[in-house]
Parts: structure tokens; C-alpha cells; sequence
């Protein structure tokens, strides 16, 4: 909205700044963070008196958890009014990209709003069936990948590239959209099963949503892409705004989330969350970076598959409990250590995955 104060830069110099994506990221970030801020003991108070009970607490985990119970769910809910308003403030709206994220947060964000509600009003203490959330994910993901690979020019829009590598690329085809859409809604669903200790997936999420702000905005500039050696995708620059706004969010949220949690982020935000971070993934064509960077979420993702897969075939565990957050806690860790161990496993999978910008 403010991008419109471009078309009085003749008469004032000064608005000018809104050109920049560096300006507009930052104020993304400043405002979303307040938003939170302002409203959020608000939106706490609400759930609060809303829910009751709270999000349910597993029967079968560790013995601390029990103390969390009445506390609230659907911190998310908090987020999306962050990103969303900043987003709206500070973002060139005329950008496809920006209205593909926003499809993906917001319909992701009401999956699991919905998902949420079911629990906290005991309809069913599983929520949403698995088959109906992700046919409905995959429908949401399928169409923003189908608007990103047609916002391209072809073949390099139905290509996947590679980090380390410069010059290949790998054209899927139609193949992209059901790749892509499996992308976004891998990344949904692992950070959901992240976010499972005060503050351990909100920190991760930052810390990638900062590393692509920077893939995104350098990916977009055809100069920095090209001393760089990696894909210029243009358009691309402008979805830092909107990874501003998610870093400010958290940052809010964080406040209201550190231990002891005053609320959760639930289902309604770390869906959201995931899917976007997915969701830029697949349009700045770092699908496999994404891998890298957002490690710490596809290996608590896998700590679950292998543990179901392995019971079923088997009927013994490979973890004490999954996801493996718990495992450690199983093991004598406390929260404060895993959630602590966990953040810097994060930051140091995203320098690994940013080492690919220049490494090629």
C-alpha cells in the first residue's frame, strides 16, 4: 500500500525510499513485530476464556507437560494478523509472488485454525482427519505451484536446480506442480510436528525465513544473481517484505511463547508458517536448499515416519518417543536444553545452506 507514495517521489524526494526492498523489509519486520505486541495479551486473554481446557496434552508424554495444561492454542492466529497487516502495508501488491504466499499462509492458516477449534472444543481430540488436511493442503499447494511455474518463463520455471551445482537443471515438466505442491506441504507439516516444546519451532522458523529473505531478495536482483552464479528469478526480490513481516511476527510471538508458554502457536500457525516458508522455496527455485536450511524440520518429520513405519513392520521403536524432541527429553534432557541445542542445530544448518549461494 505505502509502494503508491513511489508516485509522488517527483514532488517529494523523500518517498523514494519505498523503492527499496531493504526499507520495506525492515519496516515489514518493525511492524508486524507490534502489531503482536499491541494485540496480542489481547488475543491471549480471548483464547484464554475461548478455550478453556487449552490445546489437549499427550496422555503418553513427558511428565513436565502436564503443567502446561489450560494453556491456550491458536498463538498463530496472533502471527497471521502480523504478517498479513505488514504485508499489506509494506509489500508491492502488484507482485504475483506476494499473493501466492499470501493464498498458501492464509488457506494453510485456516486448516489449521479449523484443526485447532475441533480439539480445544473436544469435537475430536485428533482434530481434522489426516486425508481430509492434506487433500486439502495439496489442493491449496497445487494451485499456487501451478500460478508460480506459469509466472516463469519455460522451461527454467519447471526446472529444478541444485545447490553446489551452477549449470544444471533438471526440467520436470507438468511433474513441478505435484513436486512443488509435495514441497509446501512437507514444509507445513514438518514444522507442525516441530512445534512441540515452548519456543523450539518459532526461533527455527525465523532463522529460515532470514535466510530466504536473503535468497529471495539476491535471487531477485539480476546483478547480485549474477556476480553470484545463481538463478535470476525475477520478482523474487520483493517476497523479503513479506519473510520481514514473518521475522517480526516471531519475534513477537516469541515474547508471549518463551518458557513458561503463555500461549502455543497450534496448528493454526505452524502450518501457515511452513507452507510459506515452502511456498518460497519453490519460487525462488531452492527447493532443495530449503532441505538444508530447514534440516532441523525434516528431521523431526522423519523421526515420525520411521518410528510409525518401523512399529507397523516391526512393533518395536527406533526413539523413545516421536517427534525426537521428546526422545531427548526421554533421555534426561530438560526443555530449555533441547528447545536451546535445537535453535543452534538450526542456525548452523542455514549457514550451510547459504554457503550454497557462493559455493557453486
Amino acid at each position: 500500500m505505502l509502494m503508491l507514495l513511489v508516485d509522488f517521489a517527483d514532488e517529494l524526494s523523500v518517498f523514494n525510499v519505498f523503492r527499496y526492498i531493504t526499507f520495506r523489509t525492515g519496516g515489514a519486520l518493525i511492524t508486524s513485530a507490534l502489531i503482536v505486541f499491541l494485540f496480542g495479551p489481547m488475543i491471549i486473554d480471548s483464547l484464554r476464556i475461548r478455550q478453556g481446557r487449552g490445546q489437549p496434552i499427550r496422555a503418553d508424554g513427558p511428565q513436565t507437560h502436564f503443567k502446561k495444561a489450560g494453556t491456550p492454542t491458536m498463538g498463530g492466529l496472533m502471527m497471521l494478523c502480523g504478517i498479513i497487516g505488514a504485508t499489506l502495508l509494506w509489500a508491492n501488491l502488484s507482485s504475483v509472488y506476494v499473493w501466492v504466499l499470501m493464498l498458501v499462509t492464509l488457506s494453510f492458516g485456516a486448516i489449521g485454525f479449523y484443526d485447532d477449534y475441533l480439539k480445544v472444543t473436544k469435537q475430536s481430540h485428533l482434530g481434522v482427519s489426516g486425508k481430509a488436511r492434506l487433500a486439502l493442503e495439496f489442493l491449496v499447494a497445487a494451485i499456487a505451484s501451478w500460478i508460480i511455474m506459469h509466472n516463469g518463463q519455460a522451461p527454467f520455471s519447471s526446472s529444478l536446480t541444485f545447490p553446489f551445482i551452477k549449470d544444471f537443471l533438471l526440467n520436470l515438466g507438468w511433474f513441478f506442480v505435484p513436486f512443488a505442491a509435495f514441497v509446501i506441504v512437507g514444509a507445513g507439516n514438518a514444522v507442525n510436528l516441530t512445534d512441540g516444546l515452548d519456543g523450539l519451532a518459532i526461533v527455527p522458523i525465523m532463522v529460515a525465513a532470514a535466510s530466504f529473505g536473503v535468497i529471495a531478495y539476491l535471487s531477485g536482483n539480476a546483478v547480485f544473481a549474477e556476480y553470484l552464479q545463481i538463478h535470476f528469478v525475477p520478482g523474487t526480490g520483493e517476497l523479503s517484505v513479506v519473510l520481514g513481516a514473518v521475522i517480526g511476527a516471531g519475534l513477537g510471538f516469541l515474547w508471549f511463547n518463551a518458557p513458561p508458554a503463555a500461549i502455543f502457536m497450534g496448528d493454526t500457525g505452524s502450518l501457515a508458517l511452513g507452507g510459506l516458508i515452502g511456498a518460497v522455496a519453490v519460487a525462488t527455485k531452492h527447493e532443495i536448499v530449503m532441505a538444508i536450511i530447514g534440516g532441523l524440520f525434516v528431521v523431526e518429520a522423519l523421526s515420525v515416519i520411521i518410528q510409525v513405519g518401523v512399529f507397523k513392520m516391526t512393533g518395536r521403536r527406533v526413539f523413545l518417543m516421536a517427534p525426537i524432541h521428546h526422545h531427548f527429553e526421554k533421555l534426561g534432557w530438560t526443555e530449555s536444553q533441547v528447545v536451546i541445542r535445537f535453535w543452534i542445530i538450526a542456525v548452523i544448518l542455514a549457514l550451510i545452506g547459504l554457503s550454497s549461494l557462493k559455493l557453486r
